[in-house]
């Protein structure tokens, strides 16, 4: 699972179950962690305090962009990394725990055709210190990559192709063939970060899902539907056109719904239970 700040109450609760979790800096405490000496604390307090807890990743920051209102932690985030490496490290954890950062789909200045991913001119400077971070601490890149943001906002996706049911191939990609909307995202992310010297690093889908209410094709049978296409397509362990035959780690957004997010209506009907813990959707993972 993924929680999105340290709670200490969460994180006993956690102790002992044997649940791999990825703990993220939240975006408001990026700059404090550039001191090294307030990494190495937040490091004891939040991850060495807690030994009975199968910490799997830190995501140090979430979908920060040189675009948008979250540009203010750019110059932040590199620099956090690097403490709370260093931190894990002089605690003997780097072999059980990868520190790494939550990248999303609008860093891409090209996503389509798969094999032509890109990131934005002024994103590369950002982002390829980060991954020559990753390749040499061999750690993963994390990624939010949701199929419905894409089809919402591309009046040309037909609803199938992110559904994952398509009846067969949807893009010829100059001989890689994919019949779903997942599938082309992920491989464009890779595509993105091989140019930029990250192509044995690894991609975790750190969230992705459908809402159920609110926007373009926001519905619960829709919702229930990705899920449950997702899950199976993830069970399979075929990989992508471009990435065959491997299992991707994928992890679902989100829980719960948040009934008081503020933005988009559709923003707050990600979860897979409602608010009173009620489960929305049917789902398996075994």
């Amino acid at each position: 699972m993924r929680i999105y700040a340290p709670n200490q109450a969460i994180l006993r609760a956690l102790g002992g179950t044997n649940i791999e979790l990825i703990l993220d800096v939240p975006n408001d405490s990026l700059q404090s962690l550039t001191n090294p000496d307030a990494a190495s604390y937040w490091v004891r307090n939040n991850i060495i305090n807690h030994p009975d807890v199968k910490f799997r990743y830190i995501a140090v920051g979430n979908e920060v962009d040189p675009n948008n209102d979250n540009r203010r932690y750019v110059s932040f985030v590199l620099p956090a990394m690097k403490n709370v490496q260093k931190a894990i490290r002089d605690a003997g954890l780097a072999n059980h725990i990868k520190v790494s950062t939550a990248t999303y789909t609008g860093l891409l200045s090209v996503s389509y055709p798969p094999r032509d991913g890109a990131f934005g001119s002024n994103v590369e400077g950002f982002i390829a210190p980060i991954i020559k971070f990753l390749v040499e601490n061999n750690s993963p890149m994390l990624a939010n990559i949701y199929p419905y943001f894409a089809y919402a906002g591309t009046p040309n996706i037909d609803l199938s192709y992110a559904l994952f049911t398509a009846p067969g191939t949807v893009v010829n990609d100059n001989g890689r063939q994919y019949s779903n909307l997942f599938d082309a995202m992920y491989d464009a992310h890779y595509a993105a970060q091989s140019r930029l010297g990250g192509a044995n690093v690894e991609i975790v889908v750190s969230e992705t899902g459908w809402p159920s209410a609110g926007n373009k094709g926001a519905t619960e049978e829709n919702a229930g539907t990705y899920y449950k296409n997702l899950i199976a397509h993830m069970k399979l362990a075929s990989g992508t056109p471009a990435r065959p035959g491997r299992c991707i780690e994928t992890y679902l957004f989100a829980m719960f719904d948040e009934n008081r997010k503020v933005g988009d209506e559709s923003e707050r009907h990600f979860g897979l239970f409602s608010p009173n813990q009620q489960p929305k959707y049917q789902l398996s993972f075994h």
